[in-house]
């Protein structure tokens, strides 16, 4: 998490399905699915002791692993650890990616310093663009004037029925419009690509911020007022008070109207397929042949609306809202888009509401940081390339594969032992499991770049152009096979994620290494770590929503009823239980949003125990540092998610994030897990016992 909203694609929203942890964007698969993976036998497990894999200096043997296991292991770590100044939360997962941000700077700065780079080649792009970026002093002496084209494009709208164009042709820039479109696989026929529409246009976090009266919400929005302010007063609006207040009575129209994210996750309710004609009937007023047109999306055989009583209502609110505030909410948007790359007052109006106030950040990131943030979203798979070939080895990736044949393997027998499931229901799900694709490590297949023209003394300039060029990347899929190599994340990227549309499932370079994935570690262990990913993104394609799609990608259901009531009824306990969790006064975790993570969490945990147990053959685990193999399963899964969080930054994952916060990744799985309560002698009485009737198993 971060302050940088403003290098956000609205291109890249949409086609994910699941990831491991938040803030992750994604799409796509690669080689064809292994069709002989029924027949294939786990590996045995080596006989050559390893270590434990286990940080123990983090334990606090004050309390009991069968009271609170999340305390037991990173209890000292939970004490000692520090969340940086320029960080909202701070863990496992932020300490990889401080790790994989050092790589990418030393990368970085070697192109930067080079003298012999070839012009438009890869080299040279990187090199010029984060030398853009460092050059504080052109960018102070510029100020606003780098936006100035955009503002003025806004600016010469003379009429509402020209809005259509104009909110095209921004979108293309990435700056936020009311709502976005993205070219994804269409959910009910995923062998073709089509335009999906979503709500948009907020800059707070979530339609909540804009209704709660708490005080820290009643704050929120009143800073949120001073920010707006600010950026119209510094590019030299004539009323930046008034202007401020329009939009933000504008955002708050438009927010009322917003789909909550639990409705959102429905991924039937989201599914609305229309053709331009009954787009035009549904938002009279607003032309969709010309915003498709303006946007480059002309050639998409129909628009999936996402929430059509929000464009219903937005034509509305469009068609009400006075020309002149529509303007001043559009020049927001274009300078909030940009205000994180112009000179400190801007840079520091950004900073001060999305760091300070959103996250209770205290500094700001290094400019270094922010600038390897840029160049790794204009150039993500070039520094990926390079990235990997430093940082990843040949035997990691021949290990993970046989880690997730494994994992596969396991699943495959849980679901033939699944006593809630009939036969037939069971032969689909087979079915299913076994046409899923698998990435590890990097793309067989990179991204051209060549259409990217970089100079080092235009900043703005550069984003802008390679904000173009990703959004006709994206676009230019229509009409075309479905593109099998591409991917949703880049190497260097510490995240995993399941794509429902693609079937497949992908495990970035950056996160096989310690302590997800330890080459030197107890296999014990890294079954419990990078197992537990691994069965996470598995069943995420078996969870309330990826379970909706089949083998080939394609929303239909394949259930009988009897086996989705009792599949709802397991579910509904499991919503239910993290929702009694409750991390800040007053705010609990939201057990519906959060389902889909936590079904992976606790399906993925229990399958990766399954794969450990059987990859030991018939051979016994030893005793490592006093710790049995099935302890320390455990103990790789909870020091994972170590994480400390700053209130704000808390509070705005509870509101907005599927991803429940790391203590109840861990606590809120263990006690539903009878491996758990046989390995560490869990019973009756003990913090982490549930009774037997109130555990839930799921795959």
């Amino acid at each position: 998490m971060n302050s940088m909203k403003f290098l956000r694609h609205s291109w890249a929203s949409g086609t994910l399905g699941a990831c491991l942890l938040l803030g992750c964007t994604a799409t796509t698969r690669n080689t064809p699915p292994d069709a002989t993976m029924q027949q294939q036998t786990p590996t045995a497990q080596t006989a050559k002791p390893r270590a434990l894999g286990v940080e123990m200096k983090y334990f606090d043997t004050s309390v009991r692993p069968q009271d609170d296991f999340f305390r037991y292991v990173n209890g000292t770590w939970l004490k000692t650890a520090q969340i940086p100044a320029d960080k909202g939360r701070y863990g496992s997962f932020i300490e990889l990616r401080d790790k994989s941000e050092a790589a990418l700077r030393a990368i970085i700065e070697e192109a930067a310093a080079a003298q012999d780079t070839k012009a438009g080649s890869d080299l040279q792009k990187v090199g010029d663009l984060y030398q853009s970026f460092m050059d504080t002093a052109r960018i102070q002496s510029l100020g606003v004037e780098p936006v100035r084209p955009d503002l003025a494009r806004v600016a010469a709208l003379k009429d509402k029925k020209d809005l259509p164009e104009l909110i095209g042709s921004l979108a293309r820039l990435g700056v936020q419009m009311p709502f976005s479109t993205y070219v994804g696989q269409d959910a009910k026929q995923a062998d073709r690509y089509i335009v999906y529409a979503n709500q948009s246009g907020l800059g707070l976090p979530d339609r909540d911020y804009y209704f709660k009266q708490e005080p820290r919400f009643v704050e929120t929005r009143a800073a949120y007022l001073t920010y707006i302010e600010t950026l119209l007063r510094l590019a030299g609006e004539k009323d930046p008070a008034g202007g401020a207040k329009a939009i933000l009575a504008l955002e708050t129209s438009l927010a009322e109207k917003h789909w909550d994210r639990v409705r959102n996750r429905d991924r039937e309710a989201t599914y609305n397929l229309k053709s331009v004609a009954e787009l035009d009937k549904l938002t009279p007023g607003f032309s969709w042949s010309r915003f498709l047109q303006a946007a480059g999306e002309e050639k998409t055989p129909g628009v999936i609306i996402r929430q059509p009583d929000y464009f219903q209502a937005l034509a509305s609110t469009l068609a009400s809202t006075p020309l002149p505030t529509l303007k001043t909410y559009l020049s927001f948007k274009v300078l909030d888009r940009y205000a994180p790359l112009l000179s400190s007052p801007f840079e520091e109006a950004h900073f001060v509401f999305y760091g300070k106030t959103l996250q209770g950040l205290q500094e700001n990131r290094p400019r270094w940081k922010r600038g390897v943030e840029t160049v790794e979203l204009a150039l993500g798979e070039v520094l990926g390339k390079l990235y990997v070939d430093r940082h990843f080895s040949p035997e990691s990736k021949v290990r993970m594969q046989e880690l997730v044949k494994n994992l596969r393997v396991a699943f495959q027998k849980g679901i033939d032992q699944l006593e809630w499931m009939s036969p037939s229901t069971k032969a689909q799900a087979q079915a299913k499991l076994a046409k899923f694709n698998v990435k590890i490590g990097y793309p067989e297949k990179w991204k051209d770049y060549s259409a990217l023209t970089i100079d080092k003394g235009d900043l703005i300039g550069n984003v802008r152009r390679s904000s173009e060029v990703e959004f006709r990347r994206n676009v230019d899929k229509l009409g075309k096979p479905i593109d099998r190599l591409e991917w949703g994340m880049t190497p260097q990227t510490v995240n995993a994620y399941y794509s429902s549309t693609m079937n497949e499932i992908v495990f970035p370079a950056a996160i096989l290494q310690p302590p997800f994935f330890n080459p030197e570690a107890d296999d014990a262990t890294n079954y419990g770590a990078i197992g537990g990913v691994i069965g996470h993104e598995i069943s995420h394609g078996f969870d309330d929503q990826g379970s909706r799609s089949d083998g080939d990608g394609n929303l239909r259901d394949w259930w009988t009823a009897e086996d989705k009531t009792a599949f709802q009824q397991r579910t509904t306990m499991l919503a239910d239980q993290y929702s009694a969790f409750s991390p800040l006064q007053g705010l609990n975790v939201n057990g519906k949003l959060t389902l889909g993570e936590n079904i992976g969490d606790l399906s993925g945990l229990t399958v990766a125990y399954k794969a450990y147990k059987l990859s030991l053959g018939e051979q016994g685990a030893p005793v490592i540092e006093g710790f049995t193999g099935d302890q320390r399963f455990f103990l790789g899964w909870a020091q994972v998610w170590r994480t400390l969080n700053r209130d704000d930054a808390l509070r705005q994952q509870l509101l907005t994030d599927p991803h429940s916060p790391g203590e109840y990744r861990v606590n809120g799985v263990v006690r539903n897990m009878p491996e758990f309560y046989s390995a560490f002698g869990v019973k009756e009485g003990d913090g982490a016992y549930l009774p037997p009737d109130k555990r839930v198993k799921v795959w």
